[in-house]
């Protein structure tokens, strides 16, 4: 059973939520394909993260200004949920806007910068398996081509902002995804924008934890007096979609605490699992990435992932899993 909106389409593009509110959708959701939003209200606009590389983001920006030609001729205020380049790298097409971030997200975009990712796919082709894996994951964004535009308001715990008459509200949730998730709340239109604290129909990946945040980020949306739910990644959707990653979360947690008290590796442990219930997720191989990062929970071990070792069993679970291609 899918978990999006039945009223919405799982199509490329932009889609009206009503009352002012748009999604911008990129299916099929993997890695790189996110969401955006725009909300507009008495002339002003503001836009929820912008896309991975600058093409991509002038795409949605000239169908926002075609829906909204006089509100989003010139975005008013940006936010980004967090530090990941699908939700930034296109910031430098919103030149003059107020763009908002969790100081978190801010410093890991310092660390964190489009180059890194464009040197690692120029290293892919000596890479064997792991650069064919890469390539497939990041191959089709232009990396090259993006200048890093960094937010120019950061804000700790919550932060208000007004379009017209309507109130937003942003709220840090993490770390859980990464350091500085964010949920985007517009109460008058009961619709958040979620970031990536919701891969709908999608295999979550956590990079940061604690997992006990992000089943609490969960816990606060379904707390909220909304019916329309914008993932980072995957079909709109409503509670059932944030249920079912809340379920997600608590099943790989108790699942790879079993195993870790047993003695199993993280490898072990993530092949181990079994995801019969998420077949239908794409991204099946990011397991490996939620069982090392929780086992860092179990263990109180502070010392950052290695995402390079991470991609490398990850490339060895898409071969067994079928998902990488030859």
């Amino acid at each position: 059973m899918g978990l999006g909106l039945s009223r919405f389409q799982y199509t490329r593009g932009l889609h009206d939520l009503g009352n002012g509110g748009y999604a911008w959708l990129q299916p099929d959701g993997g890695w790189g394909w996110s969401n955006a939003g725009l909300i507009v209200d008495s002339g002003e606009s503001f836009l929820v993260d912008t896309l991975f590389d600058v093409p991509l983001t002038r795409d949605m920006l000239a169908a926002m200004r075609k829906a909204e030609p006089k509100a989003a001729a010139k975005i008013n205020t940006v936010v980004n949920t967090h530090h990941n380049g699908d939700h930034c790298n296109g910031n430098e097409c919103c030149a003059g806007a107020e763009i908002i971030a969790h100081k978190l997200a801010v410093e890991a975009m310092r660390h964190e910068p489009p180059a890194l990712l464009a040197g690692f796919l120029d290293m892919a082709p000596g890479l064997g398996d792991l650069g064919k894996y890469v390539t497939q994951c990041f191959g089709a964004f232009d990396f090259k081509g993006v200048t890093q535009t960094l937010p120019t308001t950061t804000f700790e715990t919550e932060l208000t902002r007004h379009v017209g008459s309507k109130e937003i509200r942003i709220m840090h949730v993490g770390p859980a995804h990464t350091p500085g998730d964010a949920l985007v709340y517009v109460p008058a239109d009961r619709t958040v924008f979620t970031g990536d604290i919701l891969f709908i129909e999608g295999h979550p990946i956590m990079w940061e934890g604690p997992v006990s945040n992000w089943i609490a980020a969960c816990d606060k949306i379904l707390a909220m007096d909304v019916e329309t739910v914008v993932p980072g990644h995957g079909p709109i959707t409503g509670k059932n979609g944030v249920k079912a990653v809340r379920d997600y979360l608590v099943y790989v947690r108790d699942e790879a605490k079993k195993r870790h008290d047993a003695g199993m590796t993280t490898l072990e442990a993530a092949l181990d699992i079994d995801m019969t219930d998420y077949d239908s997720w794409g991204d099946g191989e990011r397991i490996v990435v939620n069982v090392a990062t929780l086992y860092k929970e179990f263990n109180g071990d502070q010392t950052p992932n290695d995402a390079v070792t991470l991609f490398g069993q990850m490339t060895e679970v898409a071969k067994k899993k079928g998902i990488l291609r030859s």
